[in-house]
């Protein structure tokens, strides 16, 4: 019984080896010699001639290489789509003869030939790799580089490798003038008269005091003036127990004002750079956990984004803006008191090449104001009438420029740049409290283009001269 179970576990296990057996006998890998690999540009055709005759030729991807035979040695090949596939050649007796591997790749010729059309002066390298294009080599500026690359794109959508530099000098230095002027005139013509007795007082306009009752005009002994009444004059007198004064105000004020910021600031091109000089000015903001202190900034701000586009010319994307605080103008919210703010802004776009300037705002305001006030009937009476009435005038002009001026620049060797701080020593406790100095002089660098430039130091007296 045993030696039979046996015999069924061998018989089982030849059952089962036998298909493998022999699917081995029956599939056999056929190796032919394999030839090397056949560049065939997009949309262009190849003929290829075999050393034996064949009977049969297949395309392993039809989409990538299309193949018709001329005669049984001559193959006709068409590139259709970048990529890689293979060719199988078979003999009459259906032995293998070869596999040839077909390379579709963009056609780089025609390709090549356009660059030089376009951008004759520009040094680029074209390479395929797999089925896209490489570009490399050295540009002069970021706009060539992106006309060479969509150029590429149209031969190869999707698969360009840009491996180009762009040469010269990619770091510019932005100078922003802002200068402003403002100019005003006030002026103020008026008159005013005030009567009072023992038991009756009246007076035109706001010029006297609040306190102008009987009483007080007999205790200071005529009628009083408000205080922080300026240009005016004041002329009085008595008939009898009668009290008469008369107040002639005369006032002309002039103001002028300067403002200039020059910030500077340096930047990569295509790369964003900001400068803030001026402070934050704390908001109460109310919100439903409570009030919570927000910051909004003040003071010279500059953002811009340079493109250095061609050699020297500068595409200059930039935002400038100059604001204040004006105390003049305030309001109140849940118990704080706030200040306005004055703001001058602009944001434009423009495009200029190295050491050149632009003035890229301006703004001239003139405001003007004038105002008449009078008592009724009285102050339209001639010559007497001017004691009843009251005139001002006010003017105000301002300017505001702002001017721009980008650079090409390169570093430089630190021992070449000097700090306002460089030359001030600090003064000694006998300097101070002796002599009262509160620098103990200067000193200027001995070696560096540093030292070149303090050699060129000012005598005598030197800055601005203000009339």
């Amino acid at each position: 019984m045993l030696n039979m179970f046996k015999a069924a576990l061998v018989g089982c296990a030849l059952i089962g080896a036998a298909p493998h057996g022999a699917f081995a006998d029956k599939l056999r890998v056929m190796t032919g010699s394999p030839s090397g690999v056949l560049n065939v540009p997009m949309n262009r055709a190849v003929v290829v001639e075999s050393d034996e005759p064949f009977a049969e030729i297949s395309v392993a991807n039809a989409e990538i290489a299309d193949i018709s035979t001329l005669s049984d040695r001559t193959i006709y090949v068409l590139g259709r789509t970048p990529g890689l596939t293979t060719i199988t050649l078979l003999a009459p007796n259906g032995s293998l003869i070869t596999n040839v591997q077909v390379q579709v790749t963009p056609d780089v010729t025609e390709f090549k030939e356009r660059l030089r059309q376009i951008m004759p002066n520009e040094t680029i390298e074209v390479r395929t790799a797999n089925d896209g294009i490489v570009l490399s080599g050295v540009i002069s500026s970021v706009t060539m580089m992106e006309r060479a690359v969509e150029l590429a794109e149209r031969y190869a959508p999707g698969r360009v490798s840009n491996l180009l530099n762009i040469g010269g000098t990619q770091q510019v230095m932005l100078k922003v003038r802002f200068a402003e002027m403002t100019r005003s005139v006030s002026k103020n013509l008026s008159s005013s008269i005030g009567i009072a007795s023992t038991n009756v007082a009246g007076s035109s306009g706001t010029w006297l005091s609040a306190n102008n009752s009987a009483a007080a005009i007999a205790q200071n002994g005529g009628v009083t003036v408000s205080e922080g009444t300026l240009g005016a004059l004041n002329i009085g007198g008595s008939i009898g127990n009668t009290q008469l004064s008369v107040l002639l105000e005369a006032m002309e004020e002039k103001g002028l004002v300067r403002t200039l910021a020059e910030p500077n600031l340096t930047a990569l091109s295509g790369q964003q750079a900001k400068f803030l000089a001026g402070g934050e000015y704390p908001i109460p903001v109310s919100s439903e956990d409570g009030i919570y202190i927000d910051f909004k900034p003040f003071g010279v701000e500059l953002e811009f984004v340079p493109r250095v586009v061609n050699g020297d010319q500068i595409n200059l994307e930039m935002r400038a803006a100059v604001s204040g605080i004006d105390s003049t103008v305030n309001y109140s919210v849940d118990g704080f008191t706030l200040n306005s703010f004055k703001r001058r802004e602009t944001s434009t776009t423009v495009e200029l090449r190295d050491g050149q300037s632009f003035a890229i705002a301006g703004l001239l305001q003139d405001d003007f104001e004038d105002l008449v006030g009078q008592v009724p009937w009285l102050g339209d009476i001639p010559v007497l009438g001017a004691l009843f009435r009251s005139t001002d005038y006010s003017r105000r002009q301002s300017e505001l420029v702002i001017i721009v001026t980008p650079h090409l620049v390169t570093p430089t060797n630190g021992l070449a740049l000097a700090l306002p701080t460089d030359r001030v020593k600090i003064p000694t406790e006998s300097d101070l409290f002796l002599f009262g100095k509160t620098f103990g002089g200067t000193s200027a660098p001995q070696s560096g283009s540093a030292a070149e430039v303090a050699k060129q130091d000012f005598s005598g007296s030197y800055g601005y001269v203000m009339e």
